[in-house]
């Protein structure tokens, strides 16, 4: 708009404004026609990239659940080594106490063999003396 001239009339300042105003409406109209365009296309890619997002929480979710099943497996087969070694140890632990039972059945009957070849001795050797 250009500046005001002093002679201008009344009037023509106020159709003056009034074109203003009309072309700043315009203006606005175009300006709104253009963002509801565009509008359209920004849901549409906010659609689409709701939706992927959507899918990839889907996707993680299930790498979350395979990876907790997957880690519940372990863990049970974990637990059945641990305790097949357990198992195993005892057994092993088992064999040990018996292997050292018998050890000491057997020196115990050996010490008992030569204190009765002793205690014989002693008896024939008293048999003889007499």
């Amino acid at each position: 708009m250009p500046p005001r001239l002093d002679n201008e009339k009344f009037s023509n300042r106020l159709d003056t404004a009034a074109k203003a105003r009309a072309e700043m409406l315009a203006k606005a109209k175009a300006r709104a026609e253009a963002a509801k365009a565009n509008f359209e296309s920004r849901a549409g890619e906010r659609m689409a990239l709701a939706a992927a997002r959507d899918e990839r929480a889907k996707q993680r979710a299930e790498e979350k659940r395979l990876a907790a099943i997957a880690a519940e497996k372990r863990r049970q087969e974990e637990e059945e080594q641990r305790r097949l070694a357990e198992i195993e140890a005892k057994a092993q632990a088992e064999r040990e106490h018996e292997e050292r039972v018998r050890a000491l059945e057997a020196l115990e009957a050996e010490q008992k063999a030569r204190r009765d070849a002793r205690y014989a001795a002693r008896k024939a050797q008293k048999k003889k003396g007499r």
